[in-house]
């Protein structure tokens, strides 16, 4: 039986992974997501039951569950080099030049790489398995990521015929977030009321930077291999070769990458890009020429930062210049006040601007932006429209009048509070029907509740009606009360109430984000769900209690969510919502009674587990958790560089025991 079960977990692996290469290196799936998730599940189901087959090169060991505590240094085996720029023809020209000396004569062609805005990654694989992922750093030294790199799909955790390669290949390549995954990032950090990301580079750059990997892992990072690093056996004769190896050993490689003959054809390859880019769903900020054969990289060399076989061309940045013809100013969900600038239509980067965000009132002072201003206009990673600065010499005489915030919410009139640590402007009264508006097609949305019937224009309707005021009477909708709207016939009322009904059992994570407790978003939601078990659950903890199990996300998210439901209106909106849904749980279940009766509490760094995994560990035994050390106190775990609960363990002459120590008590094997 085991055998069999051993051999079905290969298979799936092995089918897993072929899947993995036909849609990130040859971009042709043969199954649909859903298939492939099914796939997935069955291998997850038998690996959680036969967990003394897991393996960490599993498909299903990609992310961690324990946050790491910060990023040791890497030194690279062989330097990571910067690349030179060019920004136009005859700069290019030269390098050719360069390059045509430096190769005395010698024939030579080029290949043309688009140039990613990611950041630059080095993958080491020993016996084609990945064994460890740094940052580029300064070159010589960069930091650790491997645990970050591991949630990325599209690098391979096994190289295809890894053993052809030998028992080194580090492989360069750049970590990039596509346009689509980061768009919907922001989307939802403005929605939970968090700074947005600059652009999908800076994006990139902060979730590989993340302590945890589950965080990461919701990131949808790509990637694309490029380049080799150390290597224990020669892998090509060329830089074109060695991309089709990559290629047959699992690793996504552009599609776009191109041969030419010499530099004419190269310029005609980078110039064409220039005007077709937008059409990608990933940002590029140029392309990089370099020279295809090995032995002609050697005869080259490179400077003290760059190599002279290898450059990049550089595209200007797509500027327009409009009129703000108005600002408006918008509420949020959780009463943040945000100046927003209407435009002259203009089109930019692949489509037509007519908004821009302002942010917040303290970037309207630094801009000095006014009604009727001409501005310059640029998109952020390609994506974002912003204004870079105001055209001062252009400004009309007429144009006096600074833009000044508003003392009362443009939409109740409610007085306007700046946050004590921010630079938020915020409306006070959480009955403002604009931020109704807002928590209610949040709650709707599609990473929350998932009502996909239940959009913008319905409820509007039904808030400025007066028929829906909180989420609970989202529930109590009818037939009779749906119909009296505009454009609202009986059939697409049904197909509303059947939304509505669907989603009174969604799991308790996504209720736990729709309430949209301030910067609580979607995987904090999860980890929260993870821990406590019920709505009520979390409602009753301390604000203690909150910091420790939630350490991953830290105590200002600890601070808001107790907050919340400290709050008198909240809790019974939350009672009256509880009366019309049913969250579904993760039932906290007890595996064993050999904790039973006992009150534990554990100091220092565990390796095994983080704060809440220790805690959920002991009560899954019959224990008590606890944070202090106390003469009900029955047993302390004592990790790495304990604190003052050992010495007050010691006096009062409670039992002491290691991390390895307290495993065998319970009989835990680590995953």
């Amino acid at each position: 039986m085991v055998k069999d079960v051993k051999k079905r977990i290969e298979q799936l692996r092995s089918e897993i992974r072929r899947h993995d290469y036909l849609y990130y290196v040859h971009n042709r799936p043969e199954i649909s997501d859903r298939q492939y998730d099914k796939l997935f599940a069955e291998l997850k189901s038998l690996e959680e039951a036969n967990p003394q087959l897991i393996t960490a090169d599993s498909p299903t060991q990609r992310v961690s569950e324990r946050p790491v505590e910060g990023f040791r240094s890497v030194r690279h085996a062989a330097a990571m080099l910067s690349i030179d720029n060019t920004y136009s023809a005859e700069e290019l020209r030269a390098f050719d030049e360069r390059v045509a000396k430096g190769l005395g004569g010698r024939d030579y062609d080029y290949v043309v790489e688009l140039k990613i805005d990611g950041l630059a990654i080095n993958l080491r694989y020993e016996k084609g398995q990945l064994v460890r992922a740094a940052t580029r750093g300064d070159g010589e030294v960069g930091d650790d990521v491997t645990a970050n790199v591991r949630t990325i799909n599209a690098v391979p955790l096994v190289l295809l015929g890894g053993g052809e390669v030998g028992d080194v290949l580090e492989v360069r390549g750049e970590v990039y977030m596509p346009t689509s995954a980061f768009a919907e990032l922001n989307r939802l950090r403005t929605e939970a009321a968090e700074p947005v990301f600059a652009n999908p580079r800076n994006a990139a750059a902060g979730s590989l930077k993340l302590l945890d990997a589950r965080i990461t892992a919701a990131r949808n990072l790509s990637f694309f291999a490029y380049s080799i690093g150390q290597v224990s056996r020669p892998l090509a004769e060329n830089h074109w070769q060695s991309l089709q190896k990559f290629k047959k050993l699992g690793l996504p490689v552009n599609p776009n990458i191109r041969r030419a003959k010499n530099i004419d054809e190269a310029l005609d390859i980078c110039l064409g890009w220039g005007e077709k880019r937008s059409k990608l769903d990933y940002q590029i900020d140029g392309m990089v020429i370099k020279v295809n054969r090995f032995e002609q990289w050697a005869v080259l060399g490179a400077t003290g930062r760059a190599p002279r076989w290898c450059i990049s061309y550089k595209f200007p940045a797509e500027q327009a210049e409009t009129i703000v013809e108005s600002i408006d100013v918008q509420v949020g969900k959780s009463g943040t006040l945000t100046p927003i600038a209407n435009l002259t239509p203009v089109f930019l980067a692949g489509s037509t601007v007519s908004r821009a965000t302002l942010h917040n009132f303290d970037q309207v002072n630094r801009l000095d932006v006014r009604e009727g201003d001409i501005v310059v206009i640029e998109k952020a990673g390609e994506v974002i429209p912003q204004i870079l600065n105001i055209k001062i010499e252009k400004r009309k005489s007429d144009i006096n009048s600074t833009f000044t915030v508003p003392e009362k919410c443009p939409v109740c009139g409610s007085k306007v509070k700046k946050d004590d640590d921010g630079v938020y402007f915020r409306c006070d009264n959480s009955s403002c029907t604009a931020q109704l508006k807002e928590r209610l097609e949040y709650f709707a949305g599609k990473g929350q509740m998932d009502i996909d019937t239940l959009g913008p224009a319905l409820i509007e309707q039904l808030v400025d009606k007066k028929i829906v005021r909180s989420f609970a009477d989202i529930y109590k909708l009818d037939i009779y009360k749906l119909s009296s709207l505009e454009r609202m016939a009986t059939k697409s009322s049904e197909k509303v109430l059947e939304s509505i009904d669907k989603s009174r059992t969604r799991p308790l994570w996504r209720l736990i984000a729709g309430l949209g407790i301030r910067n609580i978003g979607g995987q904090s939601a999860q980890i929260l769900a993870d821990r406590f078990h019920s709505l009520y659950e979390l409602m009753n903890a301390s604000e203690n209690d909150l910091e420790e199990e939630i350490n991953q996300i830290g105590p200002v998210l600890a601070k808001n969510v107790f907050e919340y439901f400290q709050n008198k209106d909240n809790r019974k909106m939350i009672e009256k919502l509880l009366a019309e849904v049913n969250p579904q749980t993760q039932k906290a279940t007890r595996k064993t009674d050999l904790l039973a009766g006992k009150t534990i509490v554990a100091t220092g760094e565990l390796k095994n587990f983080t704060r809440t995994q220790i805690k959920q560990v002991i009560k899954d035994n019959g224990g008590k958790p606890s944070s202090s050390v106390s003469k009900k106190t029955s047993l302390l775990i004592k990790g790495s560089n304990p604190g003052s609960k050992l010495k007050t363990a010691r006096e009062l002459g409670i039992e002491i025991v290691d991390e390895n120590q307290f495993m065998q008590l319970i009989n835990y094997v680590p995953k």
